[in-house]
């Protein structure tokens, strides 16, 4: 007799009138005939072999048909033969991880300033959760150290031809006469290389002139509007150091710069609090009534214990409406109709190139933030930490720091994830954000497992229903 079967690690969902399984870890999404959802119905209670999964569904199935359905499963490793329990480690063993593989820069983020020109009372670097100190460190970045960094960026890019420069703050827009030198430098250098540069920038929109607008047009940068809603909505946390609200200071100038700069979509980042989470009304308001091709959210990083941390009647609330505006992009994009909500674009995404995170990000591998002074660290949120450090622009990477990261890091040290069926996607959460709620890196973001295994199936039962309806469309993230 053969050996017994089991049932793998995967996540079923239904789409289309289709029943779907998503498979874990390896991320791919399998579409169930009726012969494999009944085999996988029979083992969900018992490990069966061949022959007794053919008797079980005798009265169903033909023998060939279940044999057939085994096979493919198998092929999928959706079933697998019946595994041995593990042995108890009593929660304190670690799993062994090969050592990380060195992955090229895709993604160079300089912080060119470390003020700003706002005085948001939830911002993450300057306010009450703020994890670098004032140390000295210029406020700042001078050219110098800018063109190293562009050096820097060219020398660990590896071989692909497109790499990616985000200028970011503090305002960035306040170092603006270093950003247009730093890009003619960036220019040159790829020019000589033989690469491309594509370059982005994020802005509070305050700065924004004609001179800048010009500049960003001419250069065809990527260009982030942070921007928290209507006038209400902004006015309340993103405000001037006097208190005054910034909303009727930025709107003219976000609409000039929509109206002229249109060789790339503008998108609009919103920081979402416990007393801003009028999600869908935020986006009719800065798509319909602004003009922003794309929005997207983020809760606020914060420690739980501030007022305007999200609780959990704050995450449902943000939940329900984020899967309004999922099935709503779903509506348009049958339609073949542009929709702006950038966090189910990006997670589609995610799925359909079958990402399987073994990180969270690429922070600290393919994505690394550049301090005012040229120190390197995880990414631009943790840019002039000397906790975070990995090295600088001028000495270069300390590989072994860099690698003891990774392997502390790995989805296989994080006990509560490694059980998780939305691991391709999470891997435990935002670095940055766990330092902040639990004081360290390494712990995976708990407090928001639930919000993100129910966004996950909501952006699988999307895709799943445009792999039936409109295959062509997800074709796109194949670019």
């Amino acid at each position: 007799m053969s050996v017994p079967l089991a049932r793998r690690e995967f996540h079923e969902f239904d789409a289309a009138g289709q029943r779907f399984a998503y498979l874990v870890p390896s991320a791919a999404i399998f579409r169930l005939g009726p012969s494999a959802a009944a085999v996988l119905n029979a083992l969900e209670a018992a490990t069966l072999t061949r022959e007794q999964l053919a008797d079980r569904l005798a009265d169903a199935l033909a023998p060939g048909e279940v044999q057939d359905a085994i096979d493919e499963l198998l092929t999928a490793h959706a079933i697998g033969p019946a595994l041995p329990p593990p042995a108890s480690s009593n929660g304190h063993a670690k799993t062994a991880v090969d050592k990380p593989r060195r992955i090229p820069l895709q993604t160079l983020v300089l912080n060119v300033t470390s003020k700003c020109n706002l005085a948001c009372t939830y911002c993450y670097e300057y306010g009450e959760d703020r994890i670098v100190p004032d140390t000295g460190k210029p406020r700042f970045m001078d050219e110098k150290t800018a063109r190293q960094s562009i050096d820097f960026m060219f020398g660990e890019a590896g071989p692909g031809r497109v790499v990616h420069l985000t200028f970011f703050g503090g305002e960035t827009l306040l170092n603006f006469r270093m950003l247009k030198t730093a890009l003619v430098y960036a220019n040159e250098r790829a020019s000589a290389l033989g690469k491309e540069v594509d370059v982005s920038l994020t802005t509070n929109a305050t700065l924004l002139r004609d001179e800048v607008i010009d500049w960003l047009v001419e250069n065809r940068v990527g260009v982030t509007v942070s921007i928290d809603g209507g006038k209400e909505q902004q006015d309340r946390f993103r405000v001037f150091s006097n208190g005054m609200g910034s909303y009727d200071v930025v709107l003219p100038k976000i609409r000039q710069l929509l109206e002229r700069h249109r060789s790339r979509p503008i998108g609009a980042r919103v920081t979402l609090t416990r007393q801003n989470l009028d999600v869908i009304g935020i986006y009719r308001h800065l798509t319909q009534e602004i003009g922003f091709q794309e929005v997207g959210f983020a809760p606020v990083t914060t420690s739980n214990n501030r007022d305007h941390a999200i609780r959990d009647e704050g995450f449902d609330r943000m939940l329900s409406q984020f899967q309004q505006l999922a099935y709503e992009f779903l509506d348009f994009t049958l339609e073949n109709r542009h929709h702006g909500f950038s966090n189910v674009k990006d997670t589609l995404e995610e799925i359909h190139k079958g990402m399987s995170k073994a990180y969270p990000c690429g922070a600290g591998i393919g994505l690394l933030g550049v301090a005012t002074d040229g120190d390197v660290g995880l990414c631009h949120r943790f840019a002039g930490s000397d906790e975070h450090r990995l090295g600088s622009v001028f000495d270069g990477i300390d590989r072994e720091k860099q690698d003891g990261f990774l392997e502390r890091h790995h989805i296989d040290h994080k006990t509560d994830c490694r059980t998780c069926w939305a691991r391709p996607i999470c891997a435990g959460g935002c670095y940055h954000e766990a330092h902040t709620r639990y004081g360290t890196t390494e712990r995976p973001n708990l407090h928001y497992c639930d919000w993100i295994r129910s966004w996950t199936d909501t952006c699988l039962r999307v895709y799943g229903t445009l792999a039936e309806r409109r295959p062509e469309i997800l074709a796109r993230f194949d670019a």
